[in-house]
């Protein structure tokens, strides 16, 4: 079977057992604070584990695409090594929400029974798995939880596989956690030994289960979801009983296609092939090649999806994930299939290709998804080579007399070039060096240790004060309702604590979507409480506030704070007129990639491949205005996710849409977007609209500013003070006011110049008469008065050419600071051994700094200007040592 024929007939089989087929979430989480990607099949279902919203369907089967590279799942530094762990996977899961006896008289899930029978019945009867290479995991219970053994499960498999291959696993292989909080249970897991019949003849498979043996490996996990996690580690059992499995698509197909690898398979084979007639190496030749290979093939995917799914690369949380994937990938080719140019980002049209009857996200932005993917890469590959110019210039310590190269450094090239240990160690080797493994792990472990701290959140257990329905929003149209209060817990974070608050309905926007979510008060009885604001976690409406009410089942009043809320609300619908000129303007292959609205102003990203020009942004500005004056009213329509797509509303990639959607229309042949989010009832409302700025963001991606109603009047206020001032000044025809100025600036500049290239001549030629001349050696080493860095800099490298063997040192104090240069030629580096780099970081003691550099130039700076004298004094200490 073809991976596609082994996906789909996974598909037909619980679809035939009425379960209904719904699409993959994103890849990229957006409401879920606990998580940066979907690393699980399960997790756009949480809700309904949580009891937090009704399902509408009681069965549900999927092919999800999943991250794992952080946190508890953390599969990153496993991938290519061996041929099994992936970044990017898919998961092919079957859920049930409710078993049939629960209280709550849901009568179409299913628990272990069914769970047991179907999995069975799919792996032998339908796939055709030989039974004799499988063996199933039953958890055994603990004495801990006072958790009995699953007889359950372990009787309903007696009836499909024998005893013998039935195997008692602990709880950390067989009690799957959602986190350290929340839905929870037993499990299931199967397990297939692709082993040689000699070998299964040699050695009984059931002694390698869940040993990491390559061949012996999980395939499929069935978890039965009974308990909630509390905050304080106690169980509590579930009112409803819920089915959750998870089989990994990648394992299943190498399985099926009786592979010894997952990258033999027809998923990975593709991609492998294109990345030989890329490279010119051939996959199966050398095992650091290989694994290169892999690592490629695995990461290009994780990469693509994400991008494709609206996270662009960057130095924090999930898009600094996606960073360290792309440079891993980079470091693989660039270091093992000796490539110097940019590779994974012509890897992407085969992979759209691949996916395109299954996750089409990657295929519809093709052309986007290349181009940021190229220009990372190529920005990385600069930074390569500046790691390994540093590595030149490293002089390893002699530890036990060997030579060896400090965890700090070996961190440094980690953290500040992305070289992983593995780089630093061969380069180390190539040198005769080791490396301070146990330094650099420690380096390792206190970043983590800051990491942790600085982004802790310690969530306690909800507390029920009301049942029923709760977070439904009553907002659009209103911006005060009574409510009452359902739930609450008290929540820690590194500099506070706060309350997170859930009312049965609510007037308060939750931060989604790129609008800020709403302040204002919720008042129990004579009490008010001030909410700080409003998010969203999965499908709660959470209000923050920094106390509880005092009675807290008193009603509640709603009350949100109106004129925020409306300075917020022209700001989305200036956002939503912006887009649509923007794709008037520019072209239609102009997408949204983020934004922010907010009560005094806008962000907008959005693809494009070249600076806006002026024109452009004044005729993207006049379009917006257009509309606003021509007072376009509002149209809002509930309708089927596919109906308002074929209708011709615009959808956001990454995001996750119900059934149902809710289109939001200004001219309906202009701007008709889903959108869950706050509106003006008509444009006039907006009165004006004005770009402030546009930038770059990445490859790709271009970002404006701007602000509309009050924002826009005030903008439009400053403006005119600030032109009425200055015509005070300068005259009423600024114009010709300005270019006077700027001719005048241009005169004098030049006049500085000239005074400063004559001075600096005769400084020169002053040094030049103080040049010291000791057999072939000569150096100057003196406190000089320059007007910046730059001009010590270049007296320094000036001086350097008046001998084949000098050394330069030169100190000034320029505006309180300290600074140093030392500049040798390359002569005496190699025949004495100097290094500018090294001499500086003597020197820059007596001046309370530091710096750095190469060999034969290097730079400080210093907060102590009166340690000059003793810095040059070091320096000629040095020296004389060295050459003596």
């Amino acid at each position: 079977m073809t991976a596609r024929e082994i996906r789909k007939t996974f598909l037909d089989f619980f679809h035939s057992r009425g379960h209904n087929l719904v699409p993959s979430a994103p890849l990229v989480v957006r409401d879920d604070p606990t998580l940066m990607f979907t690393n699980a099949g399960m997790n756009q279902f949480k809700d309904f584990f949580l009891g937090h919203r009704r399902p509408k369907w009681r069965r549900v089967a999927n092919t999800q695409r999943c991250l794992r590279v952080s946190g508890k799942h953390n599969d990153l530094e496993e991938v290519g090594l061996d041929t099994y762990h992936h970044t990017f996977f898919e998961m092919l899961g079957n859920w049930s929400f409710g078993d049939p006896e629960a209280a709550d008289g849901i009568g179409e899930g299913y628990f272990k029974k069914e769970s047991i029978a179907w999995a069975w019945e799919l792996l032998t009867s339908v796939y055709k798995i030989e039974k004799d290479r499988l063996y199933v995991t039953v958890f055994k219970g603990s004495a801990e939880e006072s958790l009995p053994p699953d007889e359950e499960a372990h009787a309903h498999w007696q009836e499909w596989i024998a005893p013998d291959r039935i195997l008692w696993g602990s709880k950390k292989d067989n009690f799957w956690e959602m986190g350290d909080t929340g839905p929870c249970g037993p499990c299931s897991e199967i397990h297939v030994d692709l082993r040689t019949d000699q070998e299964r003849n040699r050695v009984d498979g059931a002694s390698l289960v869940n040993t990491g043996h390559p061949q012996v490996i999980e395939i499929w996990n069935l978890v039965f979801i009974q308990f909630n996690r509390l905050a304080d580690g106690r169980l509590q059992p579930l009112p409803a009983k819920h089915v959750d499995t998870g089989m990994g698509f990648e394992r299943l197909t190498r399985v099926l296609q009786a592979k010894t690898s997952n990258y033999d398979t027809d998923i990975f084979v593709p991609l492998i092939s294109l990345i030989e007639s890329l490279t010119g190496k051939t996959y199966g030749a050398h095992e650091r090649s290989d694994i290169a290979f892999r690592v490629l093939a695995d990461h290009v995917r994780a990469i693509s999806f994400a991008i494709a799914d609206g996270q662009l690369p960057s130095n924090t949380g999930a898009g600094y994930v996606i960073r360290r994937i792309l440079r891993r990938a980079v470091r693989y080719y660039y270091s093992f299939l000796d490539q110097r140019q940019p590779l994974l980002h012509l890897l992407i049209p085969e992979l759209a290709s691949a996916f395109a009857d299954v996750f089409p996200v990657i295929q519809q932005q093709e052309s986007f998804v290349r181009k940021v993917v190229e220009e990372e890469e190529a920005s990385f590959l600069r930074t390569l080579e500046a790691g390994l110019r540093r590595i030149a210039h490293i002089e390893p310590d002699l530890v036990d007399g060997r030579p060896t190269l400090s965890g700090a450094l070996a961190f440094e090239l980690y953290d500040t070039y992305g070289f992983p240990l593995d780089l630093t160690r061969l380069i180390a080797a190539e040198k005769n060096w080791v490396v301070d493994e146990a330094g650099f792990h420690r380096e390792m472990q206190r970043q983590k240790e800051r990491s942790r701290k600085a982004t802790t959140t310690i969530s306690g257990d909800w507390v029920e004060i009301h049942g029923g329905e709760h977070s439904l929003f009553s907002g659009y149209d209103q911006t005060e309702d009574q409510s009452y209060l359902v739930r609450y817990r008290h929540q820690f974070t590194k500099d506070r604590q706060q309350y997170q608050l859930v009312l049965q309905r609510t007037p308060f926007y939750p931060e989604g979507g790129g609008q800020v979510g709403d302040t204002g008060l919720l008042v129990f009885g004579d009490e008010a409480i001030e909410v700080l604001d409003t998010k969203k976690e999965n499908d709660l409406i959470v209000h923050l506030t920094e106390r509880l009410p005092q009675h807290l089942d008193a009603p509640v009043r709603a009350s949100v704070h109106a004129q925020r809320r409306a300075d917020i609300s022209v700001h989305h619908t200036a956002t939503h007129l912006l887009h649509a000129a923007l794709r008037q303007v520019l072209g239609t292959h102009v997408q949204q990639k983020g934004s922010l609205v907010a009560p005094d102003h806008l962000r907008f990203d959005f693809t494009h491949f070249s600076k806006v020009s002026l024109e452009e942004l004044r005729a993207i500005e006049e379009v917006v205005n257009d509309k606003i004056r021509a007072n376009v009213p509002r149209e809002v329509e509930i309708l089927p996710l596919d109906e308002a797509l074929a209708s011709g509303a615009l959808a956001l990639f990454g995001e996750k849409y119900g059934e149902r959607v809710r289109v939001v229309s200004f001219d309906r042949s202009f701007s008709r977007e889903l959108c869950g989010g706050t509106h003006v009832p008509s444009s006039g409302v907006l009165q004006w609209f004005h770009i402030k700025s546009e930038t770059a963001v990445a490859a790709g991606v271009r970002r404006i500013e701007a602000v509309s109603g009050r924002a826009a009047a005030q903008a439009i206020r400053h403006a005119f003070s600030t032109v009425q001032r200055l015509e005070q000044k300068l005259g009423k025809d600024l114009e010709q006011a300005v270019a006077m100025l700027l001719s005048e600036n241009a005169d004098l500049k030049k006049k500085l110049q000239q005074a400063e290239e004559k001075e600096m001549n005769r400084l020169f030629d002053a040094l030049k008469e103080r040049l010291t001349v000791s057999g072939n050696i000569a150096y100057v080493c003196e406190p000089v008065q320059v007007p910046s860095a730059e001009a010590l800099k270049k007296l320094a490298l000036s001086l350097k050419k008046l001998h084949p063997e000098v050394a330069v040192a030169l100190a000034a104090a320029i505006a309180d600071k300290a600074h140093l240069v030392v500049a040798l030629s390359e002569a005496l580096t190699h025949r004495h051994g100097l290094h500018a780099a090294e001499l500086v970081k003597t020197m820059s003691a007596a001046i309370n700094g530091g710096g750095g550099g190469t060999s034969s130039f290097a730079a400080a700076g210093g907060s102590r200007p009166s340690g000059i004298p003793q810095a040059l004094a070091l320096f000629k200490h040095a020296l004389t040592e060295k050459v003596a």
